[in-house]
């Protein structure tokens, strides 16, 4: 069962990559620093003796989509599990006044994620098999005051992959988005509050692959952040855009 994480030098991609590789897996692993997902490509050879490769891949070149899902394919065997886990955080008071800044952040998280599943889509739905993870966050179920650039990134990724999920169940491929609350990575260093509890990497990729088996729909991590969630997106409005969060 082919593996292709797509954003594959990230923690979390790192993480996702090692969990599917002790199980046996051939990984692909694509993303802009090719000498990086080369190394790691070798790494995961090495240490788990499992066949893996690196492939140049940018969120925002969305015409060789396609054509890295069908490389890595052409390599490794047909793509089972598609993981898109990229993304961009942005600076959003940077984004505020700067509209290059902005459209990056809702480029990256949204257009080229979108634009990444489809091609993923277009491999697995001919043979009605496979799975598409799509990373998504908690940052996207209400907007606030502070970078709501990212929210909204990821709020219509998570909405876009509902629909594509309800797409593709009448083709036979799985869909499973993803919403992390905070994890530790460099991306939330400077997020990290009190005593919010901030998950690994590792705890996050055994939620992926167990939803993957399981074929759950949506899944959140921690998973208190679904009750934490549902409980924030029951503010009235009238209270909500009076917190500064």
């Amino acid at each position: 069962m082919t593996v292709l994480i797509l954003g594959a030098t990230s923690p979390i991609a790192r993480a996702i990559a090692r969990e599917y590789a002790m199980r046996g897996n051939p990984i692909a692993l694509a993303a802009r620093d090719v000498a990086e997902v080369a190394r790691h490509a070798s790494d995961i050879t090495i240490r788990y003796g499992v066949k893996a490769r690196g492939y140049a891949f940018d969120a925002l070149e969305y015409d060789r989509h396609r054509e890295t899902v069908a490389e890595a394919a052409r390599d490794l065997g047909p793509i089972e599990v598609g993981v898109i886990a990229f993304g961009d955080l942005g600076d959003w008071q940077r984004s505020v006044t700067d509209p290059t800044a902005a459209r990056a952040v809702l480029e990256t998280n949204f257009v080229g994620a979108a634009s990444t599943a489809e091609a993923l889509a277009q491999h697995m739905a001919p043979r009605r098999s496979g799975t598409i993870v799509g990373l998504s966050s908690v940052a996207g179920e209400r907007g606030r005051y502070s970078n709501y650039f990212y929210g909204s990134s990821k709020g219509a990724f998570s909405l876009y992959l509902q629909g594509l999920r309800a797409r593709l169940y009448h083709e036979g491929v799985h869909v499973l988005t993803v919403k992390p609350g905070l994890i530790d990575t460099p991306m939330t260093w400077g997020l990290r509050r009190g005593r919010i509890p901030i998950a690994s990497p590792e705890s996050l990729a055994r939620a992926i692959t167990r939803g993957v088996e399981r074929r759950r729909d949506v899944i959140y991590h921690p998973w208190f952040w679904k009750w934490v969630m549902g409980l924030l997106r029951a503010v009235p409005e009238s209270r909500w855009k009076r917190i500064k969060i």
